[in-house]
């Protein structure tokens, strides 16, 4: 579990850890079954749902977790075991090169909250089932479908921080991929030439917006027009 940590070892392996009961049994309401789980066997968390699991002394939890505390389960699942949808929603945001797990974590809960909304990942981006990314989606990893960069569909509209459309002015009609871009190198100038068009959100105040607030902010604009 502790290898499970590193983004290399999940990939070669293919399996990754929820960590806290939260964690795991939005894993298991999404159908995945466990490979190996632990529990404490002081303060017995799922153990109706994982009748397989080995229940441990608390500090052997507090060894195998990456967390600053003693979770009371831990469970392994294969990521070849989700599954994806056969068609993706009609609207979607589309990551490239954004590394900080925080904000591609909170990207798949607002793509779930104001959803439904797909999230595309490019090469570089920090892995969705890392620890911190796994906390930050509080389980909306295993409901919103994922999928590569090259294959978010429908219309492309670049959120920059400086000189585009205004957001509430913009046309948005399906299927439509917000694109945004790491914090600090942004969207590069031949993505950005590619996309059908550029949005910025104004702002008061603040130089620009972190990643995960314009992504947010975005799907929210859409979802309110729907709502009227």
């Amino acid at each position: 579990m502790r290898k499970l940590e590193s983004h290399r070892q999940r990939d070669k392996l293919g399996l990754f850890v929820c960590e806290g009961e939260d964690l795991v049994e939005a894993a298991l309401d999404a159908g995945l079954e466990p490979v190996e789980a632990l529990v404490d066997a002081a303060r017995p968390a799922l153990a109706d749902r994982l009748p397989a699991a080995e229940l441990v002394a608390p500090e052997l939890l507090t060894g195998a977790s990456s967390l600053g505390h003693a979770p009371r389960v831990l469970a392994v699942f294969r990521r070849a075991d989700l599954v994806q949808p056969a068609t993706l929603p009609p609207v979607g945001l589309a990551l490239w090169r954004v590394g900080d797990p925080g904000n591609v974590g909170t990207l798949l809960r607002a793509a779930e909250a104001f959803g439904p909304a797909f999230v595309a990942l490019s090469e570089g981006c920090a892995d969705p089932f890392g620890p911190k990314a796994l906390r930050a989606s509080t389980g909306s990893v295993f409901r919103v479908p994922l999928v590569e960069f090259e294959a978010a569909p429908g219309r492309r509209i670049a959120l920059v921080p400086h000189d585009g459309s205004l957001l509430g002015e913009v046309e948005l009609p399906e299927p439509v991929t917000f694109v945004l871009g790491a914090e600090r190198e942004g969207i590069p100038g031949d993505m950005l030439a590619a996309c059908d068009e550029r949005a910025t959100i104004p702002l008061a105040g603040a130089e620009s917006l972190n990643v995960a607030m314009a992504g947010t902010i975005a799907l929210y604009e859409l979802a309110r027009r729907k709502l009227g």
